[in-house]
């Protein structure tokens, strides 16, 4: 049997099973768009009513109005430097702290106890403390967005450096390798894989922090521009900015998790 009848044969074993993944593909990509379908004509039908849940076609145009007059690219600025000034912080702490109760059992017995205690606590629940220690201005905000991003972070990579073969410190033993070879060449390519699936959990609890934190006393954001659309009764602005909080986690999400695969690309 020659080589292109190899391939041609193993293409007519593969096609049955790709066919129904293709197909189920397809329904999961329609399925959001019939949905959208049927609540148009629930609105147009007057079965949905407008005054608690406006038509896509009324928060598609308040969408529009918001970004034509400058409103939605202001508050995406502001929000996105404050999960990103919140993550960079949180992300310090929780990878540096996890590093070091990883690699020394003096560190993790007395540090983590504590880390523990605090993770226990509904870090939202702390709002109106944070308010009386740092204000109402930017501070609390970013602090509160880096402390509920902090503890996955923490906890993944804790658990990573843990997870590490020991065969391959015993190798970097035998050939002589310093702390600092066996960190980079050893830990940091071990632990890459899990530290990045706590970030995927870190920016999902950054986004749903901010949320809770932009609707306290702000006077700008995506938070701010969805308390200002309530006050005005504009629910199609508010759940254009739900839904904008939304894809901007998506977005973030489906990039980390392209680094997650990168990252993980060396894994057979």
């Amino acid at each position: 049997m020659t080589r292109s009848t190899e391939l041609t044969a193993l293409q007519a074993q593969n096609a049955p099973a790709a066919a129904p993944i293709r197909r189920w593909g397809l329904i999961r990509l329609a399925s959001p768009f019939l949905i959208l379908a049927l609540w148009q004509l629930g609105s147009a039908l007057g079965l949905v009513p407008q005054s608690v849940l406006p038509a896509p076609s009324l928060i598609l145009d308040a969408g529009l109005e918001v970004i034509e007059n400058g409103q939605l690219v202001d508050a995406l600025a502001v929000s996105g430097l404050r999960v990103v000034e919140g993550l960079v912080l949180g992300g310090v702490i929780g990878i540096a702290l996890g590093t070091a109760v990883g690699l020394s059992k003096w560190i993790e017995a007395t540090v983590d106890p504590p880390m523990q205690m605090v993770r226990a606590l509904p870090h939202l629940g702390l709002i109106p403390l944070f308010i009386i220690w740092f204000g109402i201005g930017e501070l609390p905000k970013v602090l509160l967005v880096a402390l509920g991003v902090s503890f996955p972070l923490y906890l993944n990579t804790f658990s990573a450096i843990r997870q590490v073969d020991p065969k391959l410190f015993e190798t970097a033993q035998v050939l002589g390798f310093s702390f600092w070879q066996r960190f980079r060449s050893i830990i940091v390519p071990s632990a890459a894989p899990q530290v990045l699936v706590g970030l995927r959990q870190s920016i999902a609890i950054a986004w749903l922090t901010l949320i809770v934190a932009e609707q306290i006393n702000a006077d700008k954001g995506i938070g701010f521009l969805i308390m200002n659309a309530r006050d005005f009764l504009r629910i199609d602005i508010i759940i254009f900015g739900l839904i904008i909080y939304a894809l901007l986690g998506i977005g973030t999400d489906a990039l980390v998790r392209a680094l997650e695969n990168r990252a993980a690309r060396y894994r057979g």
